[in-house]
């Protein structure tokens, strides 16, 4: 069968390094940028990646609707939560908040669906951590500067 690995290909669980072998940024920049602006900059944090300088890992989205149905201001309170106070498993984390398990456990594999949140396995029990220092919110937006006449506001 070709979907076996032989035993010169590695598996899925030996080639993807786990949790505590990962080397992380310190930032976490979290974007809301349009794909050609986003591109870019990816390219350009290559490029410093490249000069041995560190750069943030980035989640961008292209669309801010979307931003902020992810990054609801109850998965803010539990991310600065996990971050400022790391819990010892989710239930103790939904205990700390007085929110439901399932709630907590449903936002925190979100986040973990965008790298924001990972996992530490410690029994049964599965111990939340943010391993960044710091998470930035960048949204930019602005008008275009075309050359025409600027457009004033009034108050």
């Amino acid at each position: 069968m070709p979907d076996e690995p032989t035993d010169t290909e590695p598996t899925h669980d030996e080639f993807t390094p786990g949790p505590e072998e990962v080397d992380y940024p310190s930032t976490l920049r979290i974007t809301a940028l349009p794909a050609e602006q986003a591109q870019a900059a990816a390219l350009e944090r290559a490029e410093q990646w490249e000069h041995g300088e560190e750069v943030p890992h980035v989640v961008n989205f292209e669309d801010r609707a979307q931003l902020r149905e992810l990054l609801t201001d109850r998965r803010m309170e539990l991310l600065e939560e996990v971050m400022e106070r790391p819990p010892e498993s989710i239930r103790a984390l939904a205990d700390r908040l007085d929110r439901d398990v399932h709630d907590v456990h449903d936002d925190l594999h979100l986040l973990a669906d965008y790298d924001i949140v990972h996992f530490k396995e410690a029994g049964r029990a599965k111990k939340p951590y943010v391993p960044y220092d710091t998470v930035r919110l960048e949204v930019e937006f602005g008008l275009s500067r075309d050359g025409g006449a600027e457009s004033q506001a009034s108050a």
